[in-house]
């Protein structure tokens, strides 16, 4: 596992950010950084079954959403999904590409990933700094017999409109009326603690995290394990501690109504199940229902659609959950017939 998280970065590089000027029906898309491992994954197996390459800007959700509303991509990425008047507004459809995780973060010396438990309530008081120390009695009191430093925590956050600050804070939101009240959701949020540090893209909440000695943040999961950040264990709404797993963020969409909502842009946030890890997310994909370049769309959807029938194992290697077979074929017959030829 930690050799393909290893090798995934060089892939990333070569799948993603380079177009061959001899590839003219190469795919642009840009967006969330939450899904960007997956997509560099999928992007280098499928060059080499098609010779069709994707770059993909890791730029974050809300560039992604410009980026698509500008029409200088063929696909925009969002953890945050556009509800329904904003899609009708704008033309587009959206779908979920993939699950996975967000996951709090520490750099605390002598504390392993998954050694310390914190309660939502807990956490979201550490993000809004009140409390402010590492052995805070009420962290102190869900870690018995734990030595915790007297050090100051260091929030760190995103700096840009981020899909992973929107799931994220809609947990928090969701387990907190302290941080409902006084700070809320979004994809980008004023952060009320004293003691924080921003950074762009989970590339940067993870690279300050792992710089910054006393620090926690927030990341998809694959970023945690990728440059070896230890996690916090969260309690679920069932009392269960859990950590994150593809499994625990499988069980937490379990149940998921896709088509409850318009545009599939549920939450999946503090879901029931012993198992069920509390920060999961899905991440969507914007497309116009009438694009500029047609061709351009449909060699997108063979692209998604070839991942989706191809891209289980890889997904679940990099601790992403894939979609069920089910849902893909849902998404095919429903959503992307709306998209003209």
């Amino acid at each position: 596992m930690k050799s393909v998280i290893r090798k995934f970065t060089v892939a990333a590089a070569s799948a993603l950010t380079m177009i061959s000027a001899t590839h003219a029906a190469d795919i642009t898309g840009a967006g969330a950084t939450f899904p960007y491992p997956i997509y560099a994954k999928w992007a280098e197996a499928y060059k080499k079954a098609t010779n069709i390459g994707l770059n993909y800007q890791s730029i974050g959700s809300s560039g992604g959403i410009r980026q698509i509303r500008a029409k200088t991509v063929t696909f925009g990425g969002t953890d945050a999904p556009l509800k329904a008047a904003e899609l009708d507004k704008d033309g587009l459809v959206q779908f979920p590409s993939v699950l996975g995780g967000v996951v709090p973060v520490i750099n605390l010396e002598g504390f392993k990933p998954g050694e310390l438990k914190v309660t939502g309530e807990v956490l979201a008081e550490m993000f809004m700094g009140s409390i402010s120390k590492w052995n805070d009695a009420k962290i102190a009191a869900l870690n018995p017999g734990k030595k915790l430093p007297d050090q100051s925590i260091t929030v760190v956050h995103r700096a840009d409109g981020s899909g992973t600050t929107f799931i994220f804070t809609d947990y928090l939101t969701e387990v907190s009326s302290a941080w409902k009240d006084k700070v809320g959701k979004g994809a980008a949020v004023k952060w009320p603690a004293a003691t924080s540090v921003g950074g762009k893209g989970n590339e940067g909440v993870a690279a300050n995290v792992n710089r910054v000695k006393g620090a926690i943040g927030y990341v998809e999961y694959a970023y945690a394990k990728k440059n070896k950040i230890p996690h916090l264990q969260l309690r679920n709404r069932d009392g269960k501690y859990v950590d994150p797993s593809d499994k625990s963020f499988a069980a937490a969409a379990a149940g998921a109504d896709w088509f409850s909502v318009p545009g599939m842009g549920i939450s999946l946030v503090d879901q029931k199940g012993a198992e069920s890890w509390p920060i999961t997310g899905a991440t969507f994909i914007l497309m116009y229902k009438n694009p500029v370049n047609k061709a351009d769309a449909q060699e997108a959807l063979k692209y998604f659609d070839w991942s989706f029938k191809n891209g289980d194992q890889m997904a679940l290697e990099l601790d992403y959950v894939p979609l069920p077979d089910v849902l893909t074929k849902a998404i095919a017959d429903k959503v992307w017939t709306q998209i003209a030829k």
